[in-house]
């Protein structure tokens, strides 16, 4: 069997769609359909469970999928875009190592503002200070989009905590208001668990133009075998919010907030929305510790963000201001947000 770390393969792909209507399809049915043997069919789903899905086998009925993955669906999205689907140039694999890396190939190769690349399943995804993001097929948004700005890398500061904000905006827009920001790039859940990240990579020059890749990853549900091979609390939307909306609704919802939030960020910088951002802070005014690049460790209450989207930190020496770097913030207690 092939290692997991690559992916689903064509076939498995393949088999998984027609499985996606819920029902019981014999091996014999869908071999038929696809040309390949029924031992291919075998072959192919066993690996199902190892992406997390549910897949039944039944001797004399075939196989059924259980919770089918809601599959991403170009003209889908277009509807739900609408009028400001013009503004996107969407692209949809099925399975890619990590759309951030192949997005910022197509930025530097000269793609448009505007690009989204999702993927169904990443066997590489990237979240902040070089950690793997895990996630499962069909239960996950994982997309990078790709945005152009006439101003130079000076002028981006902010830029992940204004992405998060649209991501929190899209949320709301869909009812789903037990999410919260965490600084600098992630969404919480009421309970402290990790929802969403954002990686943001940028090319340019300092007084400009510039590119930047913004990546986003998003739990709707969390299987247990991902939660496994996450090394800290996470969460899907469905087991914390009570509600995880069609994937493709949801992706439309978000490229809008995040195609408006940009444009505002460039005109006004981060400090336009700097007020709506702490009003959504997981850790505002709560008690914190920061782990520094050198392994030593800061304690405070946190107080906001800076205009440039630094963390304020009320430490026993006094305000100290910190960019997001290489540092960690975690809540000094566990505690509900909500």
């Amino acid at each position: 069997m092939k290692p997991r770390s690559e992916g689903p393969g064509p076939l498995t792909f393949a088999l998984l769609r027609q499985l996606a209507d819920g029902e019981f399809h014999s091996g014999e049915e869908m071999a038929g359909i696809l040309g390949v043997s029924r031992a291919g069919v075998n072959n192919a789903l066993r690996e199902a469970e190892l992406y997390g899905l549910t897949l039944y086998r039944v001797r004399g009925r075939g196989y059924c999928l259980v919770d089918p993955p809601q599959w991403l669906d170009a003209a889908i999205i277009a509807r739900h875009l609408g009028k400001r689907g013009k503004d996107f140039h969407l692209s949809i694999l099925e399975s890619a190592p990590s759309t951030n890396t192949l997005l910022m190939r197509q930025m530097a190769g000269g793609a448009p503002s505007g690009s989204v690349l999702a993927a169904e399943w990443q066997s590489s995804g990237r979240g902040r200070m070089g950690r793997a993001w895990h996630s499962g097929l069909g239960n996950a948004l994982t997309f990078s989009i790709l945005w152009r700005f006439n101003c130079g890398l000076s002028s981006l500061s902010g830029l992940s905590l204004a992405a998060g904000l649209a991501l929190i905006r899209a949320l709301y827009a869909l009812g789903i208001t037990n999410a919260w920001l965490k600084w600098p790039n992630d969404i919480l859940d009421g309970n402290g668990a990790k929802l969403a990240g954002v990686l943001t990579e940028a090319q340019g020059d300092m007084l400009g133009p510039s590119a930047v890749v913004i990546g986003i990853g998003l739990n709707l549900t969390l299987p247990r075998e991902v939660s496994g091979r996450i090394d800290r609390p996470a969460a899907g939307l469905a087991d914390s919010c009570g509600n995880a909306p069609d994937r493709n609704r949801l992706l439309a919802s978000i490229l809008l907030e995040v195609g408006g939030i940009l444009p505002e960020f460039e005109k006004r910088g981060f400090a336009a929305l700097r007020a709506e951002w702490e009003s959504h802070h997981a850790l505002q005014n709560r008690p914190v510790r920061l782990a520094l690049p050198d392994g030593g460790q800061v304690a405070g209450i946190a107080r906001g963000v800076t205009d440039e989207g630094a963390l304020r930190l009320e430490t026993d020496e006094g305000l100290q201001v910190f960019q997001a770097g290489e540092i960690s913030l975690t809540a000094e207690v566990n505690h509900a947000v909500a």
